[in-house]
């Protein structure tokens, strides 16, 4: 070691412990004003190249509500979460209320003319419709850091004002500690209840074996109206617009429901503008019963789409 470069390596070393304060710094007031305004477009774009994939890049979190197919390998698994990558066919399910998947792509998706995203599920319909509505959110990287730790919107659907909509929603979710038992839950809103177990999904334990706390689990939102006819054949009505896994014309010949950037929200409900988003994130938005034989309301995704490549 030579001495005299000591100095030298000090000078480097304090310049960019303080750039990186000074970023970090604007990284928090940048955050702090977009919350404030409700005006993020100047937020860095992450262009897409002639690479580009339309399709998820990367899944960043998987956890599911409590559900009849949670923590089964084929759809309620991380492995199977993760098999969305690239893919419109593999299907993943979120569970009850609140249950989500978080993914992205390898570019940011701009706020364009119309429709954004195509996000893919598996509804029927039209005849006997069986929908299960999930609710989407997106966020910018504003801090550039690669992960979705930014303030997030809403995606105000056709039911953001409806009567019957639940703003700051919050449901806690109890684990039976035993395979194919019902989950008890309690909500902020006084009531309680439970995910009903049924027979044809009995060698798992309905709680997410993936959440952090192995007691108890809980989840926040808007909470959609129940939409669940009973009659000779059970269906499950889906929303006009806005929602994921909910039958419209539009499904057949897509393959996807489709949601506008534009409709973003904050926490207040105000109107958000976003220029571009890098993440996304799907929950389920009705906390429904349908019965011994078909459990829970549980959102589906097989895969989502940038609309724009």
């Amino acid at each position: 070691m030579k001495i005299s470069y000591l100095p030298a390596i000090a000078l480097v070393a304090l310049f960019f412990s303080s750039s990186c304060r000074k970023d970090a710094l604007t990284d928090t007031l940048n955050t702090h004003e977009a919350v404030r305004t409700g005006i993020v477009s100047n937020v860095a774009v992450r262009q897409a190249t002639r690479t580009s994939s339309p399709l998820i890049s990367t899944v960043y979190t998987y956890l599911p509500a409590p559900g009849q197919y949670t923590n089964e390998s084929g759809l309620g698994s991380v492995t199977a979460a993760q098999a969305l990558v690239g893919s419109t066919t593999n299907m993943v399910s979120l569970g009850g209320y609140g249950g989500y998947i978080v993914f992205g792509f390898d570019h940011s998706v701009v706020n364009g003319t119309g429709a954004d995203l195509g996000i893919y599920g598996n509804p029927a319909g039209p005849t006997y419709q069986w929908s299960e509505p999930g609710i989407v959110m997106v966020s910018q990287d504003i801090n550039a850091n690669g992960i979705p730790d930014d303030p997030w919107y809403e995606l105000a659907g056709s039911e953001y004002n409806a009567s019957g909509t639940v703003k700051n929603y919050r449901i806690t979710y109890y684990n039976p500690h035993a395979a194919g038992t019902n989950v008890n839950w309690t909500d902020n809103q006084g009531n309680s209840g439970y995910v009903q177990a049924n027979a044809f999904h009995t060698a798992n334990n309905y709680y997410p074996a993936m959440a952090p706390n192995q007691d108890s689990v809980t989840f926040t939102g808007t909470k959609l109206v129940n939409t669940l006819v009973s009659g000779g054949i059970l269906t499950n009505l889906a929303f006009a617009w806005g929602y994921t896994d909910s039958y419209s014309s539009e499904y057949p010949a897509l393959g996807y429901n489709t949601v506008d950037i534009a409709n973003a929200v904050n926490a207040s409900g105000q109107p958000v503008t976003l220029n571009a988003i890098d993440f996304v994130k799907v929950y389920t938005g009705q906390n429904c019963n349908a019965g011994a034989m078909l459990g829970e309301i549980s959102t589906e995704v097989r895969g989502a789409r940038d609309l724009h490549l």
